[in-house]
């Protein structure tokens, strides 16, 4: 039988809850009541055919609380005039909130929204878009106020977030909730106020004017005796992104490998200088000058998402080499092949003919499905001879 059962009205009322719509009429004033229920019953063949049926489907639907139900009159051969539901009714949003158990929700709701008004009545747009995001959130509520109100008086503060000084607030709260923060500032923050080349949750303190944890760049010198370096500074250091600007060791060549261990283990070159790259994000770099006066050298595996950090890089540094991510090398270490779990599959305009051929070759699956060879992989003797061959 496909008749609408209880459980199924209830569930209409369910889906206006899960929407959020009933949430944000409180806000917005808008009203879904009286409300008709989708309703599919007997057919008149039914009715006469399974009549003990019909009578129990009634029963049930006329016991349903906090609906309305308007019958409509059927006729039967045998047991004369009848009523069966025509229409089922949710005729107030407070019997909709107490047929789904959802009055004391609403009470939470309607607390946040009344403090919302008091406080910062620019968010009752937001309000009315998340009314579940907000009903989630609605503990931390008065907490999330006073730090939206905050740095509304203090615009681009330059201060870090553990300087910030709530009542009942610290750095930790504010970074766990940087996503509904970051909804609201963006609404609530003059123009001027926002740097919007800065986005998501790591990058909120800079879109906001707050002090960010600096970047540390890992690097190794090749070559103690061509650096302008003072002291003993040729093992594993990390430097703030500040201090490697202003650095200048002195060197002639710089390399840039996405491997630990290769990191650790290059091999002394001369004039030389090695970092520990971090995959897609060069920015760091690019804020070093004395880098456009080196030979520069990237190290990445041999699959088209090492070709994908070739060309970021590429946009920072246009004169940079790629190193051992060429054929001879690939086929060179064909035993020690892998797959790449998810290839990139979008065209890298920076890549130089044979890096594109190559590149093609990979992403096209011409020589094996998700092909990709591990830097790590390549014999070191190898390494050797590739950086003996370098002028």
């Amino acid at each position: 039988m496909s008749w609408t059962r209880p459980l199924e009205l209830r569930a209409q009322v369910q889906k206006l809850w899960d929407s959020g719509e009933l949430l944000a009429s409180l806000v917005t004033g808008e009203s879904f009541f009286p409300r008709r229920l989708r309703l599919k019953g007997p057919t008149s063949t039914e009715m006469a055919e399974r009549f003990d049926a019909v009578r129990a489907w009634v029963a049930d639907l006329r016991a349903m609380p906090h609906c309305r139900v308007e019958m409509r009159e059927f006729r039967h051969r045998v047991f004369g005039a009848n009523a069966v539901p025509g229409e089922i009714w949710i005729d107030t949003l407070d019997d909709a909130l107490a047929l789904l158990g959802k009055r004391r929700d609403v009470g939470r709701f309607s607390a946040l929204l009344e403090l919302t008004r008091q406080q910062q009545p620019q968010l009752l747009d937001w309000l009315a878009r998340r009314p579940l995001r907000a009903l989630e959130l609605s503990e931390q509520w008065r907490r999330l106020l006073a730090i939206v109100a905050w740095t509304v008086a203090h615009p681009r503060p330059g201060v870090y977030l553990r300087q910030v000084d709530i009542p009942g607030v610290h750095s930790k709260f504010i970074e766990a909730h940087r996503g509904v923060l970051g909804e609201w500032l963006d609404g609530l923050l003059p123009p001027a106020a926002i740097d919007r080349s800065a986005s998501g949750v790591s990058g909120f303190a800079r879109r906001y004017g707050f002090r960010d944890k600096p970047a540390r760049i890992r690097l190794r010198i090749l070559d103690p005796l061509h650096s302008r370096l003072a002291g003993d500074f040729g093992g594993d250091v990390s430097v703030d992104a500040d201090s490697f600007a202003c650095l200048d060791p002195g060197v002639g060549r710089v390399f840039i490998t996405e491997n630990e261990i290769n990191f650790l283990a290059f091999p002394a070159v001369a004039d030389g200088l090695i970092v520990f790259g971090a995959g897609y994000g060069f920015e760091t770099l690019a804020q070093a000058p004395w880098l456009l006066r080196c030979r520069m050298h990237y190290w990445g595996d041999i699959d088209t998402h090492g070709f994908a950090i070739l060309d970021q890089l590429r946009a920072h540094f246009a004169h940079v080499d790629s190193f051992l991510m060429d054929r001879a090398t690939l086929f060179a270490f064909e035993t020690q092949w892998g797959e790449e779990d998810r290839q990139t599959l979008r065209d890298l305009p920076r890549l130089k003919p044979a890096e594109r051929a190559l590149y093609d070759d990979l992403r096209d699956n011409r020589l094996r499905r998700n092909l990709r060879l591990e830097q790590e992989r390549i014999g070191f003797g190898w390494v050797e001879s590739a950086l003996a061959a370098l002028r």
